[in-house]
């Protein structure tokens, strides 16, 4: 009896040896799989600034409440103060006055108002349209602002109209997305665009264990800022250890909710097999994350992409999405309101290596072709999300 005891345990023992020994051959066979934090390249996801905790200095304010509630349109705040403030006339002109993520920039561009006594309005059209950028870009122009901070729906369409403006000594921002260098001062970045189109394909590099066809569904055909990140994202597939995903489409759903919508349904059709997509417009993946749940499909189909944790929670909570990445607009707007407060006051003029001061953000230096870069991505989760409210 003690001899087929000792036997079953020997049994036993050589049993766990051969599947650690069958584990370790996989995981150093060569095959692709994305752990923790590294991606399916083997490099750290977004790069140096890989998942920061909010301890670490990471861009969102944790527990910042900045209310979604309304799109803000014509909204005009702040008083002037004594001593100069009044010459601090800033406007700010999003893509549209609709989407919540331009809301909450619009209240960072207001709490930087109020610190420096200037004034703020923010107006813009209702879809996103270049054409009526351009007459609100007259408009303020008309009315001899001290400066338009802009996210451009069209890097070139708008171009004209701001350089009219600067002709007249109006300081030009833009911002969130960028329009041609020789039509502003200063770009201010929400983060590195390489890190953000590579850190999305990383993410869902990891969600997949690099394997499977993903769809991009993106905002406006003309948009910059997507337009560059996607250019990093096909990179970053094109890269060793990414073979076994496929790329198979870009859509584009324009930042409007239906149409996103209707484009994702779209793409689950076109493609029974796709395992992911990816969504860099805070409209696409709200829309996308409810298509998925009403198909059935939240959870089957891996969703990521670049959205506020207010308008993700619900998803993060069901599992539709895991995780999703970003910046804080709050911060990106007292930024750019902040940059067009140095252009006025002649503190700063855009040229490379100027440095100037940014209230509770701190000091930034502005670098090639007037950029000036808010931070590092941020990657939201279930373990994090509940400690930001915007």
């Amino acid at each position: 009896m003690k001899t087929r005891v000792m036997m079953l345990r020997l049994l036993m023992v050589f049993a766990l040896a051969v599947v650690t020994v069958g584990a370790v051959g996989v995981r150093g066979s060569g095959m692709a799989l994305a752990q923790d934090n590294m991606s399916c390249a083997g490099e750290p996801i977004g790069g140096d600034a890989a998942a920061a905790s909010p301890e670490a200095g990471a861009s969102p304010t944790a527990g910042m409440d900045m209310g979604m509630g309304s799109p803000m349109a014509g909204m005009e705040m702040g008083t002037p103060a004594a001593g100069g403030g009044g010459d601090l006339n800033i406007a700010f002109l999003p893509k549209d006055v609709v989407n919540p993520y331009f809301g909450t920039a619009a209240q960072g561009g207001q709490g930087a108002a109020a610190e420096l006594g200037g004034q703020f309005q923010q107006v813009g059209p209702q879809t996103s349209n270049a054409a009526e950028q351009v007459t609100y870009i007259q408009t303020l122009t008309q009315q001899q602002v001290g400066a338009i901070a802009v996210s451009a729906n069209d890097p070139n369409a708008l171009a004209q109209s701001l350089k009219d403006a600067m002709a007249q000594g109006i300081k030009v921002v833009s911002f969130d997305s960028d329009v041609a260098p020789d039509a502003r001062q200063i770009f201010v970045n929400q983060a590195n665009a390489e890190q953000i189109g590579r850190i999305e394909v990383q993410i869902m590099g990891r969600l997949l264990n690099c394997q499977g066809e993903i769809a991009i569904l993106s905002a406006a055909s003309t948009m910059t800022n997507q337009n560059t990140w996607i250019s990093f994202m096909e990179d970053e597939l094109s890269k060793p250890g990414y073979e076994n995903m496929t790329l198979v489409e870009t859509a584009y759903g324009d930042d409007d909710p239906q149409i996103s919508y209707d484009k994702t349904v779209e793409l689950l059709t076109a493609y029974p097999d796709l395992k992911g997509i990816i969504s860099p417009t805070t409209v696409g993946i709200t829309a996308a994350a409810q298509a998925l749940e009403a198909e059935g499909r939240g959870g089957d189909v891996q969703l990521t992409g670049l959205g506020t944790p207010n308008q993700m929670r619900a998803y993060v909570k069901s599992g539709t999405v895991k995780e999703f990445a970003l910046w804080n607009p709050a911060d990106l707007g007292y930024l750019a309101y902040y940059a067009a407060t140095r252009l006025i006051t002649g503190e700063i003029t855009g040229a490379e290596g100027e440095t100037f001061e940014a209230g509770r953000l701190g000091s930034y230096t502005v670098g090639a072709n007037g950029e000036v870069l808010l931070g590092p991505p941020f990657i939201f989760n279930a373990e994090n999300i509940d400690q930001f409210d915007f």
